[in-house]
């Protein structure tokens, strides 16, 4: 059977998608070794949890401020160069906080600030990576699976990031964490340059960047269904997506638990966005896709309330699947339409 013929992976048919799908599979595994080992580092330096809230929101904050504006370069510029800029820079930074650690220099302030600097670097990375995929797709029928696949490995890393970070801390230390997610940029990095991607036609501008922000915001709230999909998305992430910041404070002073048991946590949400991905890479149309999110968004709400009454950690494993099945349900199914209904030329911006 051809790759073509299979529903759930015929976005696997084009040669640059495919590439992109095994080298970022690698790479975004070493993300959530990362990002597991950094927030339980700031615990265990700290205890605090208002500190574990600041290094959150210090990686947040930059991408808030700028992802507007790394949209309009994203349309400006050619995305294939861009993404080997934000990749490279990203690989260095984890490579500065692996140094600072093994070699115990590492203070708060330089997880904070390190933090930031990849927020900054999230915050042109994200719009560049997500309009990508229809330069790497010729299809546009295959473009709904292309991002469910994207979803798909976000999760698959995310199930299995948290579990082997979790171990890792356990057995070597926060350091060699950072150390394998720097090594893991090697993959997506080579599979970049191994692309055949043809130049997009640009479109010659004639405004100016803060022109062509306004025009973004414009054209993004203007038009009543992208502002209500990206207004959902936001909710979401704002009343649900701080759970994760926390993660380390429900390991240690809840469960009386180490790494693993913040492993077991991170792992939980992720099997549930695996299979809330997987569903949503099997659909063949974005019809009907409208309920889905409604249904998700549900979910979501319903597990993190089941999530932080349950008496017991296995009870907080089981909600957890749920909490991962709709929020990644909800965020990809809406990007999915988002991206079937926006202009090209405003792709980035949006």
């Amino acid at each position: 059977m051809k790759i073509q013929d299979i529903t759930l992976i015929r976005a696997l048919r084009h040669h640059n998608y495919r590439l992109f799908f095994y080298g970022q599979s690698i790479s975004l595994i070493g993300t959530w070794i990362q990002q597991i080992a950094l927030s339980w580092l700031v615990y265990r330096l700290t205890n605090s949890a208002l500190l574990l809230g600041i290094v959150g929101f210090s990686g947040q904050i930059s991408t808030f401020f700028l992802a507007p504006l790394a949209g309009v370069i994203a349309d400006r510029h050619h995305r294939h160069r861009l993404l080997l800029i934000t990749q490279s820079v990203a690989m260095i930074q984890a490579f500065i906080l692996a140094i600072l650690v093994m070699t115990h220099r590492i203070e708060i302030w330089q997880i904070i600030a390190l933090n930031v600097l990849l927020g900054a670097i999230n915050a042109f990375d994200i719009p560049i990576r997500q309009s990508f995929t229809s330069d790497m797709i010729s299809n546009h029928d295959d473009m709904s699976n292309a991002i469910a696949l994207n979803s798909s490995m976000v999760n698959a890393a995310r199930l299995l990031g948290p579990a082997i970070g979790g171990f890792l801390i356990a057995a070597v230390g926060e350091g060699m964490c950072f150390l394998l997610n720097a090594l893991s940029y090697i993959a997506v990095i080579s599979s970049l340059l191994l692309m055949r991607v043809p130049k997009r036609e640009l479109r010659v501008r004639k405004s100016n960047v803060w022109e062509e922000l306004k025009e973004g915001f414009d054209y993004t709230f203007g038009f009543m269904p992208i502002r209500t999909f990206l207004s959902l998305v936001g909710l979401v992430s704002m009343t649900g997506g701080g759970m994760q910041v926390l993660m380390p404070v429900f390991a240690q002073d809840i469960f009386h638990g180490g790494a693993r048991t913040l492993g077991l946590l991170m792992g939980s949400s992720g099997l549930g966005a695996l299979i809330g991905a997987v569903y949503l890479a099997n659909r063949k149309s974005v019809l009907g896709l409208s309920k889905v999110i409604i249904v998700a968004s549900f979910s979501f709400g319903c597990g993190l309330i089941g999530f932080v009454l349950a008496p017991s950690l296995w009870l907080s494993l089981i909600m957890l699947v749920f909490c991962g099945f709709g929020m990644i349900v909800q965020m990809s199914a809406s990007n999915v339409i988002l991206q079937s209904m926006v202009e090209e030329d405003k792709r980035g911006r949006v």
